[in-house]
């Protein structure tokens, strides 16, 4: 049985069916089952399945985003059950997500989030038009290992410099690694301004991110 609804949780993902994913989470609690259990042999199975076939062009850019809605629905029911009962997810690693101030171009910097997750990344997403300092501070809060700062325009794209800065002033780097994107980006501006490393894709995202945080984890979820 318990199994059964564990494939059932795999599939709402790859579905990417939100309502379908918080029914199953809610039916698992109403059981008395162990909601780390869900999270980490249900439903992120589910969206490592949906990242790996993304990277192989199996599936596209609108079924990552409806696998992320469904994985947001579950873990959203399961989340404050978790935080009740004092437990910790087991996570390769906390990056910080956002894109820069005066941007409002986002879904990029989603996908990379959902390809983190699905990797088994603990993903803080700060939204877009996200000043500087606030990036500094959900990585100071969080004990953030890395943060990504997203820039579509190339007005924006300056805003990467500031967040550098603010990271500084908190005397986070060189410990806090920080990548950039988005489609104005080049390697020569991330080596310019002194980011960590510049990804063109949500795929080079992750990779990046696994060498510069997980480099012993491997492939491992």
């Amino acid at each position: 049985m318990e199994e059964e609804i564990l494939s059932r949780m795999r599939r709402s993902i790859v579905d990417g069916a939100p309502q379908h994913a918080a029914a199953l989470a809610q039916e698992w609690l109403q059981s008395g089952s162990e909601p780390l259990h869900a999270i980490n042999d249900g439903f992120i199975p589910g969206m490592r399945h949906v990242g790996e076939q993304f990277g192989c062009r199996a599936l596209y850019l609108p079924d990552v985003m409806a696998a992320a809605e469904a994985m947001k629905a579950a873990t959203a029911v399961l989340e404050p059950e978790i935080q009740r009962r004092g437990l910790k997810r087991g996570v390769r690693g906390t990056v910080v997500l956002g894109t820069v101030q005066g941007d409002i171009h986002e879904i990029g910097k989603n996908l990379v989030g959902t390809l983190l997750i699905a990797a088994g990344f603990r993903v803080i997403d700060l939204g877009c038009n996200v000043a500087a300092e606030r990036f500094a501070e959900a990585a100071e809060q969080a004990g953030a290992d890395a943060v990504g700062a997203s820039s579509l325009l190339t007005t924006t794209m300056v805003r990467h410099r500031d967040v550098i800065a603010a990271m500084e002033r908190r005397n986070l780097r060189p410990r806090v690694k920080i990548i950039v994107g988005g489609a104005p980006v080049t390697g020569k501006w991330s080596a310019e301004i002194g980011a960590d490393g510049y990804a063109a894709d949500a795929q080079r995202a992750l990779d990046l991110v696994k060498r510069l945080v997980a480099p012993s984890a491997g492939d491992a979820p």
